[in-house]
């Protein structure tokens, strides 16, 4: 069964980091969350929109050439 909402604890887990992350994540409000009552839930969408704007490229011949272009 695929869980659609994470705990703090299960959401370090998920992004492979520490809970102490996630917490900052959320208190710098970087990430969106869902309030239960007192407890903090994270869908599990969000934290793959969240990792998905993190992609970085890798740099190809073309992608240096262009960024030169740019300079130039």
């Amino acid at each position: 069964m695929h869980k659609n909402y994470l705990t703090v604890q299960e959401a370090g887990e998920y992004l492979n980091t520490g809970v102490r992350f996630v917490r900052r994540l959320i208190a710098e409000r970087r990430i969106a969350f869902h309030k239960v009552g007192v407890h903090v839930r994270l869908a599990v969408t969000d934290l793959d929109e969240f990792v998905q704007a993190g992609r970085v490229e890798p740099i190809t011949q073309a992608s240096v050439l262009r960024d030169l272009g740019r300079t130039a």
